[in-house]
């Protein structure tokens, strides 16, 4: 047992080496620093994580992003981390003493509809124009929880939340056209099904089968905005981001003596928030992908999809009972 521990070890370290100097020794992915100038951008989970990644070199590209947070305190300081550190890479290289572009923190809590409304009002009163919404916060595998709507923690954070809060804004997004829905789904949605007759998991919780079924929900969701929105300018694509090491896992029940080793392994193996960021900078703000829409992306690629996932029947079904749940429809 010692030896096998000790060769597992041995083992990641060896990977890890490995892999940081693929990391550090390859060119860098980062783009022209204009690129988004004049653009207004909103990443949901922003603080941690993907979003924070996202939110970064988004604004590393000149944008205007929005930090769409629950916690304001944890937003307001992550964005205090994020000019310090682009601060420090301008001075590095020579570079202006101002940001590429602007840091706008509001709050907003997915797992409430009351929140969602409120940030949407207040993002349209402030903001005259919206050209890139990224649906990009998540819950992950938790305990069996409601929201404050009732819904399914992960069903109602994952997909309801974010739906009502596209659809809230989608007004903006056409009048700033051409603009761009990007939603962060999983490669988990392969073992999802969209269980109507249970959307709650109300007859028995299974938090990993409750996961994919919202990640699922998004790629649906995503299908049938696009068809909605066709010749309206504004695009929708859905994409996964890979295996990342986030706080998004901290539900997952690896017992103690194995969580060293796993946090080895994970860093060895699992990508850095910013390598799991990019498909959704890509997707957000390439010229390659400007007209595409209804998509599904991984690695900055388009990727194909499981029949599941392709199902137009399920996508408009889905798509009608979220806008009641919502209170779209009465």
């Amino acid at each position: 047992m010692v030896a096998l521990s000790s060769a597992l070890v041995a083992a990641a370290l060896a990977a890890g080496l490995w892999l940081a100097a693929r990391r550090y020794l390859r060119p860098s992915e980062r783009g022209a620093p204009g690129l988004m100038r004049g653009k207004t951008v909103i990443v949901t989970g922003a603080n941690s994580g993907l979003g924070r990644a996202t939110a970064a070199e988004l604004l590393r590209r000149g944008a205007r992003v929005i930090l769409a947070c629950r916690d304001r305190g944890r937003a307001e300081r992550a964005a205090a981390e994020i000019l310090r550190e682009q601060a420090l890479e301008r001075a590095g290289a020579g570079a202006g003493a101002e940001p590429a572009g602007e840091l706008v923190v509001k709050e907003l809590d997915l797992a409430s509809l009351r929140s969602v409304r409120a940030f949407c009002q207040e993002v349209l009163q402030e903001e005259p124009a919206l050209h890139v919404l990224v649906n990009n916060a998540g819950v992950f595998r938790c305990p069996h929880g409601r929201t404050e709507d009732g819904f399914e923690m992960q069903l109602g954070v994952n997909h309801l939340g974010h739906f009502l809060l596209t659809n809230l804004l989608l007004a903006r997004l056409r009048a700033s056209a051409p603009s761009r829905v990007v939603v962060v789904s999983s490669a988990l949605y392969r073992r999802g099904r969209i269980r109507f007759e249970d959307l709650h998991g109300d007859a028995g919780y299974s938090r990993s089968f409750s996961y994919s079924q919202s990640k699922l929900a998004n790629i649906l969701f995503t299908r049938e905005l696009a068809r909605r929105l066709e010749g309206t300018g504004v695009t929708a694509n859905a994409l996964h981001p890979g295996i990342v090491r986030t706080d998004l896992g901290r539900h997952l029940a690896i017992p103690w003596p194995l969580r060293p080793l796993f946090h080895l392994v994970s860093w060895a193996f699992f990508k850095s928030p910013e390598e799991g960021a990019q498909t959704a900078v890509y997707l957000a703000s390439s010229p390659e992908v400007e007209g595409v829409s209804g998509k599904y992306f991984g690695n900055c690629k388009e990727e194909p999809l499981l029949p599941i996932a392709m199902d137009d029947s399920v996508a408009r079904k889905l798509w009608d009972i979220s806008e009641v749940m919502v209170g779209m429809l009465k």
